[in-house]
């Protein structure tokens, strides 16, 4: 399927995970120049002092003894952003449904949505938000979060293990509706949401989405 946003022609991947999700009209994400997909590891001491200030919530933990989770994002774990340790997702949220935000610091689009999802975070009734930092210095995904005062977790992407699970087209932010049996709902056209009801409702759209 070739879609077209803002002049720009972008060949979507088939397969997993699926499209379909449809966001509101808004701002026209940042379309990527050529470069590395992968980025530095966390350093947790150089850290520290940025992940204090950021007090992100924690990123999700696995149940004891829970089923190995399915889909895109099954057996892939990567950093935690807001402290130390690593995260499988899949397993984290298994049979759970949360939004996934693909994100970077040295993006402006990303920069205007950030708040945007940390208010609809704090509704009633949202979904969790998770964000994936991308082809960035944690040090600098930290320093964003603390100026715009977000606190919802988030993972960062080392390997660009989770871009390659999920397929990600060239654009950021990108975001992402994970089901509870684990398959992955891509938003399109892919978006800046302006408001937390614009995220409500590419929420609804991704779950009933087939």
């Amino acid at each position: 399927m070739v879609l077209a946003i803002a002049g720009v022609v972008a060949l979507w991947p088939s397969g997993t995970p699926r499209e379909g999700a449809t966001a509101a009209a808004g701002v026209t994400p940042q379309v990527l120049a050529d470069g590395p997909r992968t980025a530095p590891a966390p350093d947790d001491i150089e850290l520290a002092p940025r992940r204090r200030l950021a007090a992100l919530q924690p990123c999700p933990a696995p149940s004891p003894g829970a089923r190995p989770a399915a889909g895109p994002l099954a057996g892939i774990t990567v950093p935690c952003l807001g402290a130390p340790g690593w995260v499988d997702l899949a397993a984290a949220l298994r049979g759970q449904e949360a939004l996934l935000n693909v994100w970077a610091s040295w993006c402006g689009p990303c920069r205007e949505e950030i708040p945007v999802l940390a208010d609809y975070a704090d509704r009633p009734g949202a979904l969790p938000v998770i964000g994936i930092n991308v082809q960035d210095q944690p040090a600098d995904a930290l320093d964003i979060l603390i100026a715009l005062d977000a606190h919802y977790p988030s993972v960062t992407d080392p390997d660009a293990a989770l871009l390659s699970a999920l397929r990600s087209p060239p654009y950021r932010p990108i975001t992402y509706v994970l089901r509870a049996d684990g398959s992955v709902e891509l938003v399109t056209p892919p978006v800046v949401f302006r408001t937390p009801q614009e995220v409500s409702e590419a929420v609804d759209v991704a779950l009933t989405a087939r």
